[in-house]
């Protein structure tokens, strides 16, 4: 089960939960971070780095952000010519650059 980033990150991206997560499954929008379901494997470190306590384990998390986070990968954002899929780390990807429609519709702070 993966953790999920809601609300609290939004215009905020601490990005600490980044430095910690050990297999680099944390992708960076472009106002909030997303775990990549399907790379995360559950350990945890991202949920305690996080100084906004912005991230919940899937079953705990805001079912809106929990479809949310999956909607980032498995989806074509705007922008995008493909969904971004499971690319194995977001080092390699860098700043997508754009959210999901419910984050963009989420007024800034």
């Amino acid at each position: 089960m993966a953790y999920v980033i809601g609300p609290a990150c939004v215009d905020i991206m601490d990005r600490s939960c980044m430095e910690e997560c050990p297999v680099d499954c944390i992708y960076e929008g472009e106002r909030k971070l997303y775990i990549n379901p399907v790379e995360c494997i559950d350990c945890g470190a991202c949920e305690t780095a996080c100084p906004e306590q912005a991230i919940a384990v899937d079953r705990l998390a805001d079912p809106e952000f929990r479809t949310d986070n999956r909607r980032f990968f498995n989806e074509t954002l705007d922008g995008r010519t493909a969904p971004l899929g499971t690319p194995g780390g977001a080092t390699g990807v860098g700043p997508v650059g754009v959210d999901t429609p419910l984050v963009s519709a989420i007024g800034t702070r």
